[in-house]
């Protein structure tokens, strides 16, 4: 396709110079110092044009050798800048592959190369990068020293590079990265409150808070990192579901006093309020701490939907309202009353009740369901000593002294199995 058009334009080139340059009727003279010289006027165009072309010619080469210097020293400057970026990738390739103090020695040489040539020292962010190689295949050779000094140096100059400053966020992420793996959570809990809050709000930065929150004993805020993780989708549905449980419940367990503990209830996510293991831990803490009658009121919305509640979740409100009973108001019959059923199917659910109902001294209903939970084998062994324990109580409560002596001693043997 090349070749046809030179032909066409050798053809049209061909046309012009036959139709301009057929007559030959034109005539210059030029005179000089007496001399008279007469030329055709084609031979004049052609002169000229040649001039001009050896003219040209000319001062193209002079250019040429008078910049040849500055060409040198552009090559040399390619040449080193090319070095030095195959050094930088080579030591992010060595770096992947783990081979972590060839990656630091490759990102030195790369920071070597850029420090000899002052033109490729104003590149702060292939520095700033090369620093945090060798920062990253540090930390994994466990040179802590030399990693905070690069780290450092990598944060002095991202900030001169300019924004968005990737190489800022990279760094400060890290510099958190480091410190939960020193194990230490203030200094990683710093560096992430330095991220602009676009950056704070990415998958990575919540993971690193979120590890740095509970290693820093601070359920509560590790709670609503996780909770912002789980919108995110950084986990899957079930490990958000046991994690946030987790942290939930752990938040309670950091209260001191009654007091306390309502105000973290009111912290906690209208989710975690409804969750009824989270319900239950909560309800065993604040019976602890004295106050079972607000104990009861966080279960009684649950317990009344207790027959569709799952095993686990019915197993820990029985629990929680067993540990709860001081003072069980008589409306909590009507929830006894409809839980029962469900109690005959599960040993823990039946102990709950029967407890609920001994405190009530409705002793005859107590009865038979405190002896069915305590007769289950798959109960464990501390809440069958109970029920043997408070049906010694009952029999004692009817002056029935040999049936009260033969239920603690199966009380007894319930706690040393």
């Amino acid at each position: 396709m090349r070749t046809i058009v030179w032909l066409l334009l050798l053809a049209v080139v061909a046309v012009v110079a036959a139709s301009g340059l057929g007559g030959n009727d034109g005539l210059v003279s030029i005179y000089w110092l007496g001399w008279r010289t007469d030329l055709s006027f084609n031979l004049f165009v052609i002169s000229m044009v040649l001039l001009f072309l050896a003219i040209y010619s000319t001062i193209r080469g002079l250019d040429s050798l008078i910049g040849l210097p500055q060409r040198a020293k552009r090559w040399r400057l390619m040449q080193r800048d090319r070095a030095a970026q195959t050094a930088l990738r080579e030591a992010l390739a060595l770096y992947l592959a783990a081979r972590y103090t060839r990656a630091h020695r490759e990102a030195q040489r790369a920071i070597a190369i850029q420090a000899d040539t002052p033109d490729l020292a104003l590149d702060a962010e292939f520095t700033a990068l090369s620093h945090l190689l060798s920062a990253g295949s540090l930390h994994r050779l466990q040179d802590r020293k030399q990693r905070d000094e690069h780290l450092q140096r990598a944060l002095d100059l991202s900030l001169l590079t300019k924004r968005p400053r990737a190489t800022e966020e990279g760094a400060r992420l890290l510099a958190a990265e480091c410190a939960i793996d020193d194990r230490d959570a203030t200094r990683a809990l710093r560096d992430l409150s330095e991220l602009a809050p676009g950056v704070a709000r990415r998958t990575q930065a919540l993971r690193l808070k979120l590890q740095a929150a509970r290693l820093a004993r601070q359920p509560l805020e590790a709670l609503k990192t996780a909770r912002l993780l789980a919108k995110h989708q950084g986990f899957t549905e079930g490990a958000a579901e046991g994690l946030l449980r987790t942290l939930a419940t752990e938040t309670l367990e950091t209260a001191r006093d009654a007091e306390q503990l309502r105000k973290i209830w009111q912290q906690l996510d209208s989710a975690d309020r409804r969750d009824p293991i989270v319900v239950a831990r909560g309800a065993t803490r604040m019976s602890e701490l004295g106050a079972p009658k607000e104990a009861r009121q966080w279960l009684a919305p649950l317990w009344d939907q207790i027959g569709r509640q799952t095993l686990e979740a019915s197993e820990a409100l029985a629990q929680a309202l067993s540990n709860s009973l001081l003072g069980l108001e008589a409306e909590w019959l009507p929830r006894l009353d409809a839980a029962t059923p469900s109690a005959l199917r599960s040993a823990g659910l039946a102990l709950a009740v029967g407890l609920a109902l001994a405190e009530r001294q409705l002793w005859g209903k107590a009865r038979s369901l405190l002896l069915s939970a305590a007769n289950d084998l798959q109960l464990d062994s501390h809440r069958r000593r109970r029920a043997w324990t408070r049906l010694a109580q009952l029999a004692e409560q009817e002056h029935r002294a040999d049936e009260a002596a033969r239920f603690y001693r199966l009380a007894a043997l319930a706690d040393a199995t």
